[in-house]
């Protein structure tokens, strides 16, 4: 069983940045494939970021690349993205999911075992 707690969503102005982070329990978060999607009002789940076990691969989607960064510190077992430049259409819940049995990642949601809670992210315009 592998639980994932998410945090630093917020209120931020159009241009600003934040970071959010997801803690994950299990002694062997190095090898779970990991992602970040996030869900608009209204929208169905969309992938946004995702990363390999080690962290050394990573994938972003088009609308963000550039912009957001996924990274991971497996010593404390913690996924983050950083969000920079953040737009008004950013706006959503942001959940972090894992693979638990896959160390590579996936833009699918379907692939994922795991989910967080979510934190919500409000970009004003």
């Amino acid at each position: 069983q592998v639980q994932l707690v998410e945090s630093g969503g917020g209120l931020v102005q159009a241009g600003g940045s934040l970071r959010l982070s997801c803690a994950a329990s299990g002694r062997t978060f190095s090898s779970y494939g990991m992602g970040w999607f996030r869900q608009a009002p209204g929208k169905e789940r969309e992938f946004v970021a995702t990363s390999t076990g080690s962290g050394g691969s990573t994938y972003y989607a088009g609308s963000v690349k550039g912009r957001f960064t996924i990274s991971r510190d497996n010593a404390k077992n913690t996924l983050y993205l950083q969000m920079n430049s953040l737009k008004s259409e950013d706006t959503a819940v942001y959940y972090c999911a894992a693979r638990s049995r896959y160390i590579l990642g996936s833009s699918y949601a379907v692939d994922y075992d795991y989910w967080g809670q979510g934190t919500q992210v409000t970009v004003s315009s």
